[in-house]
């Protein structure tokens, strides 16, 4: 193990939301778990975080719990429905809140939800928000609003974790798709970066997130975001109080040897933070889904970093 630099795994560890049944992979539940399963098995299982399941699906994941044993259980990140308008969002989280709380009570030794994720719809405001937490508890909450509704989001997010005991809450952001006009731009990243960093809101992401590097995808026919540039600009953003102008260089940044991974420090030329910080502001730059487990690796083992 002594080959990966110290700086990687504090950049990557628990990094990949694995969302293996949503697009471009798309498979069904079973595969998708059995996925799950086998890499928690691997070398590589430092780099994995929690499985995205939809409330949905929760019945029908018990059945396959058996892949899972005490060492290796199902962490899962629940995905709740997305909602049009307030009222369907309050209904909607009733039962979410009952799912979640029927599996985590199924089989305390194999599957446990370990977070919360779901679309915040335009008009909800901070007492909704706010009874949300009476309803979830302490369970950590991501909360998605498209870029546009960023800076509003995760100030909402802000004031409601500034009057709790443990921020519970964060934002989410959506940095692709399968079509090009599903990528946010580097600015609107950079912003929504910049914001959560200032406020100390926990931030994770989602989608287009499949390779470390910023780089032109021909099956998007766009440039899809790397995801060192987006969790290394979220961590040095916050470290050096970058404006969004800086954060955005970062993003654009396609080229390998900018990064630099040692057992002390992870740098992006001549910015740097070292073991013990990083570590620090990983705790607000939490993961990214990734329909694929095994691109993101594959990847890094090319340009050298794995």
């Amino acid at each position: 193990m002594g080959e990966i630099a110290v700086s990687l795994r504090g950049l990557l560890a628990r990094s990949i939301d694995y969302a293996g049944m949503f697009p471009p992979c798309q498979l069904e539940l079973e595969p998708s778990l059995k996925n799950q399963a086998q890499y928690l098995r691997t070398a590589d299982a430092w780099m994995l975080s929690a499985f995205v399941l939809p409330v949905e699906q929760f019945v029908t994941a018990k059945q396959f719990l058996t892949e899972f044993d005490p060492l290796h259980p199902l962490q899962v990140s629940a995905l709740g429905p997305k909602t049009e308008n307030a009222a369907a969002f309050r209904a909607a989280l009733a039962k979410t809140n009952a799912a979640i709380r029927s599996l985590s009570t199924h089989n305390v030794d194999l599957v446990s939800v370990s977070q919360l994720e779901m679309f915040l719809p335009p008009d909800i405001d901070s007492q909704l928000l706010n009874e949300t937490r009476s309803i979830l508890g302490t369970l950590p909450t991501f909360w998605e609003a498209p870029p546009d509704r960023a800076e509003q989001t995760i100030a909402l997010v802000a004031e409601l974790d500034s009057n709790a005991d443990t921020p519970t809450f964060g934002y989410k952001l959506r940095t692709g798709g399968v079509t090009a006009d599903a990528f946010p731009t580097t600015v609107q990243i950079a912003q929504s970066l910049v914001t959560p960093a200032t406020h100390q809101v926990p931030i994770k992401f989602t989608a287009g997130l499949h390779h470390p590097l910023r780089m032109f995808r021909d099956e998007v026919k766009t440039k899809m975001h790397g995801f060192l540039n987006v969790l290394g600009a979220a961590v040095l953003a916050a470290e050096y109080k970058w404006d969004s102008r800086q954060a955005a260089l970062m993003l654009e940044d396609e080229n390998a040897d900018s990064f630099s991974f040692t057992d002390e420090f992870f740098a992006w030329r001549e910015w740097k933070i070292d073991i013990k910080r990083l570590q620090d502001r990983r705790k607000f730059v939490t993961s990214f889904g990734s329909c694929s487990f095994d691109e993101p690796r594959e990847d890094l083992r090319a340009l050298g970093f794995l």
